[in-house]
């Protein structure tokens, strides 16, 4: 099941966005992503799903922004469940 979730803006507002016109959505969705990750309100895999990127461009992403990456125990337990299968 997926929700969907729609933001309008106003034309000139929507215009007032400094990316070419092509970029904004995607623009807006890794804004969107850095912040809530920032934030504690979303989970790295999650956010990382919101900014449509791959684990190592969000993790490279949020370095640019100077978010400080949050490591707890579900991205452990992850990670070592990631490690197991491949060894």
């Amino acid at each position: 099941m997926t929700k969907e979730l729609s933001l309008q803006l106003p034309d000139d507002l929507y215009r007032a966005v400094k990316l070419p016109e092509g970029e904004v959505q995607a623009r807006l969705k890794r804004e969107l992503a850095v912040r809530l990750y920032d934030k504690g309100l979303l989970a790295f895999g999650k956010a990382r799903e919101l900014a449509e990127m791959t684990r190592w461009d969000f993790r490279d992403l949020l370095a640019e922004e100077g978010v400080i990456r949050h490591y707890d125990v579900d991205e452990l337990e992850e990670d070592l469940v990631t490690l197991e299968n491949l060894g």
